[in-house]
């Protein structure tokens, strides 16, 4: 037996294209009525660069807030301006938004588990020559760690492009 989709994992780097595998995982929410909780992984700030104390403290948790503030804000709308294309408004399927400061598969992994996710969705835009021509760095520390059903979603053509603003 096929185990049940209810909770749905989109990670994004908050690109251009993210909002590309943002689409691709509203359409299996509302295929399965399954919740969507988007994450967004900050790296943390160099250890060396933590002798500026509070003022380094200070500008994380701001950081935090804005980023937090910038996606709910480029997610509504998003989302108003798929309506036309996806149906009803896409909002409603967002149940959480995560914005940890932490190596970006390690937060993915770890967000995934801790929140009972049955699937995770990233797009990746293959940077490198080699070891990263098919996979981006992140959907490959992701895709070869975790149990769960991996949904990647490569780079879109440029006449197919997404952006937040421009739908």
């Amino acid at each position: 037996m096929i185990p049940q989709i209810k909770k749905i994992l989109y990670a994004t780097d908050l690109s251009k294209n993210s909002s590309y595998a943002f689409l691709h995982a509203i359409d299996l929410a509302k295929k399965y009525g399954a919740k969507i909780i988007i994450i967004h992984a900050i790296e943390p700030i160099p250890p060396y660069a933590e002798v500026y104390g509070a003022s380094i403290d200070a500008f994380k948790k701001k950081q935090d807030e804005g980023v937090v503030d910038s996606l709910k804000k480029h997610l509504e709308g998003f989302c108003k301006k798929t309506e036309t294309q996806i149906g009803s408004p896409c909002v409603e399927l967002i149940s959480k938004i995560l914005v940890p400061t932490a190596h970006p598969p390690e937060a993915i992994l770890n967000a995934a588990d801790q929140e009972g996710c049955d699937a995770i969705v990233i797009g990746t835009h293959g940077k490198g020559f080699i070891s990263n021509t098919f996979l981006g760095s992140v959907s490959k520390a992701v895709l070869h760690r975790t149990r769960k059903p991996v949904f990647i979603v490569p780079l879109p053509s440029e006449k197919s492009a997404v952006d937040w603003d421009q739908i």
